[in-house]
């Protein structure tokens, strides 16, 4: 167990507007962390966003009274330099890719939504990420082999199943969707989120609450969570929890982290997304947003109320999106509800904690769910590590459309390291969403050329 007398947090994809902000706050407002000799590095590929994010970084800091030894470098063998955390937030031209993800696919017949973590869309945006994460946990391996990798990157699960299959690092996955589960059960019960004791654990974008109690009783809230859901107004948050609430009546567990999460690992989802008919809209005849790089907006679903925007508004450019997230708010430093930071202190100090939702490989701890998947379950954290906890099963159901999920994981993942497009060809076929074998073919080769600057290359 390594004794820390010092640390160095590295937080590569700097430039990111929600990823770095969070991040740094948490850091600042941490205690533990500013007790001992603490040095960041903000690192980017983009000189722009570095120089904004570490501007930011500046400030923020001064604002904090924190004594941090600040640095940016657009160098990822200099950031890794002596570290002992890594964290990941990496992306190109996001939404550029993400809307080719979303559309080329249902443009092929194939009833995927969202596109972002399951799905062939999921697959690509997989393909296009794997490199250049595996590329950071090699770097880690020749320069900082002792340090962890902390990804927030998607696909979450995907790409953190490659690092630690394929290199030797210390990695683990982090995401929010656990906690908007918590929510949306508190809103359905109409408690205080503080007052509940919630369990959960499956799959990233695809994970079942297993428990839902009262805190101060420990009573079972679970059979009163089904009778609220069958009172509730059927549209209240419809686009958002409309999914959820039919698999909690199917299924008998509530899933996390919403419908266009959930909804991209099944073939039926499509009918309760209705948000889906505008995600990334344009009109073919006189816009052409993958040779002009002008994305179309991306909606969330339809709970923003995205069509009540006025008839005179602009959508902003990068710069404006800038000015926007890197800024001290009125009320200055805001701690967010992301689990990366308080992963540090713990293994920093060891001091044991219960960390409900984190992902790493499995190996028994979910029984009936293949060996060897990335999922998503509760963690102790400690300066032993992080160790997933054994719980209970899942229903037949659910383990099924889990361990379905594991073989595409595991043939995209082979897809890459044999740069065999047959393999993903296989992972296709595999998918739910997916219903006609020649359109799988079309699509592989197209996509290949629509994103060949990204991704890797590969051949039938």
């Amino acid at each position: 167990m390594k004794k820390y007398e010092k640390l160095k947090i590295v937080m590569i994809g700097a430039g990111s507007c929600s990823f770095c902000p969070a991040t740094l706050n948490d850091i600042l407002l941490s205690d533990k962390l500013n007790s001992l000799p603490l040095s960041v590095c903000l690192m980017d590929i983009d000189a722009h966003a570095l120089e904004v994010s570490f501007g930011y970084a500046q400030e923020a800091v001064k604002y904090a009274k924190r004594e941090i030894d600040l640095t940016r470098t657009l160098d990822l063998d200099e950031a890794l330099k002596d570290a002992d955390f890594v964290i990941d937030a990496i992306e190109i031209d996001r939404y550029h890719y993400w809307s080719m993800d979303f559309h080329i696919p249902r443009r092929y017949g194939f009833r995927q939504v969202y596109g972002e973590n399951g799905g062939p869309g999921g697959m690509f945006h997989t393909l296009r990420n794997i490199g250049p994460v595996l590329h950071i946990a090699e770097r880690m391996e020749a320069i900082c082999p002792e340090a962890w990798l902390i990804n927030y990157t998607n696909p979450e699960a995907k790409l953190v199943e490659a690092v630690l299959k394929l290199t030797k690092i210390n990695a683990v996955g982090v995401c929010h969707g656990f906690e908007m589960g918590c929510d949306q059960i508190a809103q359905i019960l109409e408690r205080d989120r503080k007052t509940l004791e919630i369990e959960g654990y499956g799959l990233n974008h695809f994970g079942w609450m297993t428990r839902v109690a009262d805190k101060e009783t420990g009573e079972d809230l679970y059979p009163l969570l089904k009778e609220r859901e069958k009172e509730s107004h059927w549209l209240a948050r419809w686009d958002e929890v409309g999914l959820s609430r039919m698999m909690l009546r199917t299924y008998g567990l509530y899933p996390y982290p919403g419908t266009n999460h959930i909804g991209e690992y099944i073939a039926w989802s499509d009918q309760f997304l209705a948000s889906q008919q505008i995600q990334y809209f344009f009109d073919p005849v006189n816009e052409k947003p993958w040779e002009t790089k002008k994305h179309p907006r991306f909606v969330y679903d339809f709970c923003s109320n995205p069509t009540n925007i006025p008839y005179s508004e602009k959508d902003g450019d990068k710069d404006e999106e800038y000015r926007q997230c890197f800024v001290i708010g009125e009320g200055g430093l805001w701690k967010s509800h992301e689990y990366g930071i308080p992963i540090i202190e713990a293994i920093a100090f060891d001091e044991e904690v219960l960390i409900p939702s984190l992902n790493r490989l499995n190996y028994g701890h979910i029984p009936g769910v293949m060996d060897g998947l990335c999922v998503e379950g509760p963690c102790i954290v400690n300066g032993k590590g992080i160790e997933l906890q054994k719980v209970d099963p899942l229903p037949v159901a659910v383990t099924a459309m889990i361990n379905q999920q594991g073989a595409v994981t595991e043939l995209v993942i082979e897809a890459y390291r044999e740069k065999s497009r047959n393999k993903l060809l296989q992972a296709m076929l595999l998918d739910p969403t997916v219903s006609n074998y020649n359109n799988c073919v079309a699509l592989i080769d197209e996509m290949f050329e629509r994103e060949k600057e990204l991704l890797p290359e590969m051949n039938w």
